[in-house]
């Protein structure tokens, strides 16, 4: 992958964080800045997939081909009726994955190697992982280029963050040795209680250098998009989650005006 290509998996073991929210809603809106950009839902939950408007059950290829069977991406990917977003979808058939990857060589770099094939066709790569640290996160995190890792606002986040940070340390130490760390986002930040602010301000403390500035509120709308197969900027784009989303792609663009 040459570096016109910027791929960034969106991780964290831990369920319920805004992982898949985070994944949809920052593609979204950096196609929505013109930027080619691809979805690749790599969770057999296939959440990313129904959240741009694709029906997962009506699939007879996802990405499990392109792991398992070495199915060239560029025959998968679909149109999600956004313009410059399109997507790699999943669905139930990717559980079985890990097990059957578990015996082939070269396991963890499956999915590095098949996206080579998409060279220069997009800017960005933004892989959706499972809520576990498994096979499936390996292989984003092996091909990704930097982690973003969503943190809920909630007395546990410093917990479940240095785990994620030590699996992104033996990646580097092994498999990946360029990918960095493209922050960390607080998510499901209330301002109304005094637990929010005690942690972001924790976390900021520990991570001066990896925290965005853009902070995802609890946003009623932000919730029901899902629900509706939109992101939410086509969903409400009035909404304080549209606008915080549209705040972090131009955050990550914004670095990359400056780092070329």
């Amino acid at each position: 992958m040459t570096t016109k290509t910027r791929i960034i998996c969106i991780a964290n073991q831990k369920g319920g964080v805004g992982k898949t929210t985070t994944a949809v809603n920052l593609a979204a809106s950096l196609a929505a800045a013109e930027r080619p950009t691809l979805l690749i839902d790599i969770d057999p939950q296939g959440n990313a997939t129904s959240g741009v408007g694709i029906d997962k059950t009506q699939l007879q290829h996802t990405v499990y081909d392109v792991l398992i069977n070495d199915a060239d991406p560029r025959s998968l990917i679909l149109d999600t009726g956004q313009p410059f977003l399109h997507i790699l979808p999943s669905n139930a058939d990717l559980a079985g994955a890990e097990l059957e990857l578990i015996t082939e060589t070269g396991r963890e770099q499956k999915l590095r190697f098949a996206l080579a094939s998409l060279e220069d066709q997009y800017r960005y790569i933004i892989i959706d992982c499972p809520p576990s640290l498994n096979l499936l996160t390996v292989n984003a995190m092996t091909a990704a280029s930097s982690v973003l890792i969503p943190l809920q606002c909630e007395y546990y986040a410093m917990e479940g963050l240095s785990q994620i940070l030590q699996t992104i340390r033996l990646i580097q130490k092994g498999l990946n040795p360029f990918m960095t760390i493209e922050g960390i986002l607080l998510t499901m930040y209330d301002a109304r209680g005094n637990l929010g602010k005690e942690v972001a301000s924790e976390i900021r403390a520990h991570f001066p250098d990896q925290v965005f500035e853009s902070v995802i509120p609890r946003n009623i709308r932000l919730a029901e998009a899902p629900s509706h197969g939109k992101p939410i900027m086509y969903y409400d784009i009035t909404s304080r989650g549209a606008a915080s989303y549209m705040q972090l792609a131009r955050e990550i663009l914004q670095r990359e005006a400056v780092n070329g």
